[in-house]
């Protein structure tokens, strides 16, 4: 592995091929965890710890079921191994974060439905990623998503002291901006290293 390809990992993770931006994975916690910069930011961590150590756990699995020829059972174990995460994550911040936990509400319990873990955990199967590459594009995956979250949360405040037209305020407004920043990261799709 050259660090050309490790790169070429980084780059598409966060701005070519972001999870939300370009895959339109991860809308709902998008939406519901950009009201406010410290939530965003909570939520984009908690994601990116999640992605990165299932990325890398369903790494392993898989492997063992493609040992056994029983990768039919791909998405049972990677949600299983999804879940356990974010509850374990629920336990730590109820412990040891009590006001990052309830800014989280319920979107940091969502997190095991969120298709942005299990399609980053199938991508590094569809890709054919080593283990370090797994780690590598885990991670730049979550700061991707996390990016993202903090720069919607930062328009999303700003629009919080302008005037809004009463039809777009809320959800309407949040979805333009989903557009206007993905038709932004499509910019960077010519970019080649």
């Amino acid at each position: 592995m050259s660090i050309a390809s490790i790169i070429s990992i980084v780059i598409s993770a966060i701005l070519t091929e972001n999870i939300v931006l370009n895959k339109t994975l991860g809308i709902c916690p998008l939406l519901g965890t950009s009201k406010k910069t410290d939530s965003a930011v909570g939520m984009g961590l908690a994601v990116t710890f999640v992605i990165t150590v299932s990325s890398v756990v369903c790494y392993g699995l898989f492997q063992l079921l493609d040992m056994w020829n029983i990768t039919y059972l791909q998405t049972i174990v990677f949600i299983l191994v999804i879940a356990s995460l974010v509850q374990l994550l629920d336990i730590v911040l109820k412990r040891f974060s009590p006001t990052l936990y309830n800014s989280l509400g319920i979107y940091l319990a969502l997190i095991t439905t969120n298709c942005t873990v299990l399609g980053s955990a199938n991508m590094v199967i569809d890709n054919g990623y080593n283990l370090l590459e797994t780690f590598i594009f885990g991670f730049f995956t979550g700061l991707g998503f996390t990016m993202v979250l903090i720069l919607m949360s930062g328009i999303r405040e700003k629009l919080n002291r302008a005037h809004i037209p009463v039809s777009f305020a809320g959800f309407p407004i949040a979805l333009i901006i989903a557009g206007i920043l993905a038709m932004a990261f499509a910019g960077f799709s010519g970019f080649a290293f």
